[in-house]
């Protein structure tokens, strides 16, 4: 009792203190002030969160550049800079769409829309062999794989897998389509735990979007996350980018290590009680180069968070190039710690275009994927993907091709294609101004240059109708390796030779090039800008 009285005489004591204090004080600053203080901690701890966020100098940098679009005649330079930027980028595309069709004809054109599209099609530049990616199928579109792929679709293209007791043809064939891939990956091994279930998706981005979200919400019930948390190295996908917009992750972007591969350490120390998700690649999209996927299993059994890996080019091709005695490292389910894996049908499975699947370990987690609405007026619902309806006819495709070419036909696929990328290698380490990144695994080659601005040898190739894709960090380009190029190999390494020793003798970008875009978006500071050039570029051109 005595402790107590003490202790009520002294909070008097300091309550008539602080009241004689402040007895002279205007009344609106005692309301005032502490409304200001915990406005300057908001922007403090604001400002805190987006340096952490972008990093001091990207922050610094946007601060500025946001600064000084607030003067009138800068914003309107600068808006005037980046519309000759886009208008450059569309190459004429405006003026391609005069003539477009913008209404409904009066008359319909009956069985000779046929001839109509028979015409726009020869409008299309010639792709045969010339494209990174692309067309995975070898031989002519009217063709041998194609023609059976064509055939397959047009049976089932009126079909539609949502109404599974109409369509029983095709939800059988999208559950075979899975079952088969899941068993190239591992699901038959004891190590998978042999509870591999999976969908049919429209494609590999659609297959990480819903990985994505099926990941924190698994990680919700499991470890009740609710501010989520994904690391991915910097050569992942963008597809991650726009699931961590989609479903509100943070998302963190981790450098690469000297091989370019995941850097399982840097990984390490980015993880925290939000993470829900880590990311490899087999291979990666930019260099063609497999992450350490059994370290990054390891990292994510340790931590009790989830692992995706992307198979999306690398599921056709690595288990068989594996069989032919290619030094493969471990990549699927038989790594532990593996929750989740996307695979392309449509690439390397020769499959129509729009055929994917994701596959995860278990039941468990799958069923985080699913949407059930139970009180909607029009009846209880539920949709395993991001698609309501799909078209069955591309189920049918993608499992007639699987059937088709069995084994055997992946086996020899992988056999020539694999050679090829082999070919290449060799022939591009003997042109003495290029140089391979990194040691890739499969098909996809990238390349750069110290002595020429390889995005100007990028425009000549695209001069002679080949078709590369353009990549940053460090400048250079990459062929996707496809059947495609298999009787092509000797002509693309004698045009590629050609056009680096054109850009040697003649530096300087050519009339109507990209390479003054592509280098001066490289070397932008504010990635800002180069973010809204995209969207003013998409935003123009659909």
């Amino acid at each position: 009792m005595e402790f107590i009285s003490s202790l009520s005489v002294l909070i008097n004591n300091l309550r008539d203190e602080v009241n004689s204090y402040l007895s002279e004080t205007e009344p609106i600053l005692l309301v005032v002030t502490p409304l200001l203080a915990l406005l300057i901690s908001s922007v403090l701890h604001s400002l805190f969160n987006h340096v952490q966020d972008k990093g001091f100098k990207s922050a610094v940098i946007e601060f500025f550049m946001n600064s000084i679009k607030l003067i009138p005649f800068v914003k309107k330079y600068i808006d005037s800079e980046k519309q000759k930027v886009v208008d450059k980028m569309q190459s004429g595309g405006k003026s391609k769409r005069d003539g477009w069709q913008t209404e409904l004809p009066k008359v319909g054109l009956g069985g000779d829309v046929i001839d109509k599209l028979r015409e726009e099609k020869e409008k299309d530049v010639v792709w045969q062999g010339k494209c990174s990616g692309t067309v995975y199928i070898g031989g002519n579109d009217s063709e041998r794989h194609f023609s059976l792929i064509n055939e397959a679709y047009s049976m089932f293209a009126h079909t539609n897998p949502l109404h599974q007791d109409v369509f029983q043809s095709v939800v059988r064939f999208e559950a075979e389509v899975v079952a088969m891939t899941a068993a190239l990956l591992g699901s038959k091994e004891k190590a998978s735990g042999g509870q591999i279930c999976g969908n049919m998706t429209s494609g590999g981005t659609e297959s990480i979007l819903l990985a994505v979200k099926t990941s924190r919400d698994y990680m919700r019930t499991k470890k009740g996350i609710s501010k989520p948390e994904m690391i991915i190295p910097e050569s992942a996908h963008s597809a991650y980018d726009k699931a961590a917009q989609y479903f509100n992750i943070k998302l963190w972007r981790v450098p690469v290590n000297k091989e370019f591969q995941a850097d399982v350490k840097a990984i390490r120390r980015f993880v925290n009680r939000n993470t829900i998700l880590i990311v490899g690649s087999a291979p990666g999209f930019p260099h063609g180069i497999i992450d350490p996927i059994e370290e990054l299993g390891e990292l994510a059994s340790s931590m009790g968070i989830c692992l995706h890996v992307d198979l999306c080019l690398g599921g056709f091709v690595l288990p068989f190039a594996r069989r032919l005695g290619y030094p493969i490292p471990p990549f699927d389910f038989s790594v532990e710690g593996v929750t989740s894996i996307s695979v392309d049908v449509h690439k390397y499975g020769l499959a129509p275009k729009g055929t994917s699947t994701v596959l995860y370990r278990n039941h468990e987690i799958r069923k985080h994927q699913f949407v059930a609405v139970t009180e909607w007026s029009g009846g209880l619902y539920v949709s395993p993907t991001i698609a309501g309806s799909r078209p069955g006819g591309l189920s049918a495709g993608a499992w007639a091709s699987m059937m088709s070419l069995g084994e055997e036909g992946y086996l020899q696929n992988t056999r020539e294609i694999m050679e090829v990328s082999k070919q290449i290698q060799k022939g591009i380490k003997e042109i003495a101004e290029l140089f391979i990144i990194g040691r890739p695994d499969m098909t996809i080659v990238a390349f750069g240059s110290n002595d020429v601005d390889i995005f100007e040898v990028n425009d000549i190739m695209s001069s002679k109708g080949w078709h590369l894709n353009a990549l940053q960090r460090p400048n250079s380009l990459h062929i996707c390796v496809t059947l495609q190029h298999v009787s092509v190999v000797e002509d693309f390494l004698s045009v590629l030779k050609e056009a680096v020793q054109t850009v040697k003798a003649n530096p300087g970008p050519i009339k109507g090039g990209m390479a003054p875009i592509y280098g001066a978006a490289g070397k932008m500071p504010d990635r800002g800008m180069v973010q809204d050039l995209l969207v003013d570029f998409m935003d123009s051109s659909c």
